[in-house]
C-alpha cells in the first residue's frame, strides 16, 4: 500500500531534497513506497547534467543544482509537486516504463479536470498541451518551426539502488513569469503554461489529491 502525504508549505526545496535522499538511502526491501505532495517556495533547479547556460536570468530566485535527471526548471507556489519514492525493482518497472506511466497519469488527470489534448513529445519527457488550448490572452506568437505545444508538466527522476525519488511537477495556478528567466528543460523559446491559462479552475490541493490517487492506482497495478 502506497502512502501519500502533504508536506507543510510552501516548502523550501533543499530540506525536501535531503529528506528524499535520506528516505531512499535508509529504505530496505520491505519499506513501503510513499508519495509526497508539496508546493515549493520559488526556486530554480538544475539537473545533475544540467547546463548553466540555460539559466538566462535567475534574478532573486535561488538556483539549486540537484541530482535528478533533466535540465533547468522552476518550482513555486501554485504548482503541485508529486515526489514518488518508489521501489521500481519491486514493481518490475524499467525506467522508460516508469516515465511513461507518470506521463500517462498526468494526461489522465488533466483530462479529468477538463483539459483535452494533453500529450507527450518524443525525446522530451513531460506533458504538453496545444497552444490553441490556451485562453487568447495567454497565447504567445509561435516561433518558426514550433510544434505548437506548450509545457504544463515536467518530470525529473533519480534512481538509487533500484528505487526512484524526485518525480513530477504540474502547473496549476501560478506566476509563470519566472519561466522567462530560463530555457525550460533546456528548450529555447518553449512556452510554459498552467491549468488557469488553459481556462481550467482548480486548486493545488484538488489537483494534488487527484494526482496522488491516480498515481497510486497506476503504481499498484490497478486500471486507471
Amino acid at each position: 500500500m502506497i502512502h501519500s502525504k502533504w508536506l507543510p508549505g510552501p516548502a523550501e526545496y533543499l530540506p525536501v531534497w535531503q529528506a528524499m535522499r535520506d528516505f531512499t538511502e535508509a529504505r530496505s526491501a520491505d519499506t513501503p513506497d510513499e508519495i509526497w505532495l508539496a508546493e515549493h517556495q520559488p526556486v530554480y533547479t538544475l539537473g545533475q547534467a544540467g547546463k548553466p547556460e540555460h539559466v538566462l536570468n535567475s534574478g532573486n530566485v535561488p538556483l539549486v543544482q540537484c541530482d535528478r535527471g533533466g535540465q533547468v526548471t522552476y518550482h513555486g507556489p501554485g504548482q503541485v509537486m508529486a515526489y514518488c519514492l518508489v521501489d521500481l525493482r519491486r514493481m518490475n518497472l524499467f525506467v522508460k516504463e516508469y516515465v511513461a506511466l507518470l506521463e500517462d497519469v498526468i494526461i489522465q488527470v488533466l483530462g479529468e479536470l477538463g483539459l483535452a489534448g494533453a500529450c507527450r513529445k518524443a525525446g522530451a519527457p513531460g506533458v504538453y498541451v496545444p497552444v490553441s488550448n490556451l485562453l487568447p490572452q495567454h497565447r504567445l506568437a509561435t516561433q518558426p518551426g514550433s510544434d505548437g505545444l506548450a509545457k504544463i508538466a515536467a518530470l525529473g527522476i533519480k534512481i538509487r539502488k533500484g528505487c526512484a525519488y524526485h518525480g513530477l511537477a504540474l502547473n496549476v495556478d501560478m506566476d509563470l513569469a519566472p519561466y522567462l528567466g530560463i530555457n525550460p528543460c533546456g528548450y529555447e523559446g518553449l512556452q510554459t503554461v498552467d491549468l488557469r491559462s488553459c481556462g481550467i479552475q482548480a486548486t493545488v490541493v484538488q489537483t494534488g489529491e487527484l494526482l496522488s490517487e491516480r498515481l497510486i492506482q497506476a503504481l499498484e497495478g490497478d486500471p486507471v
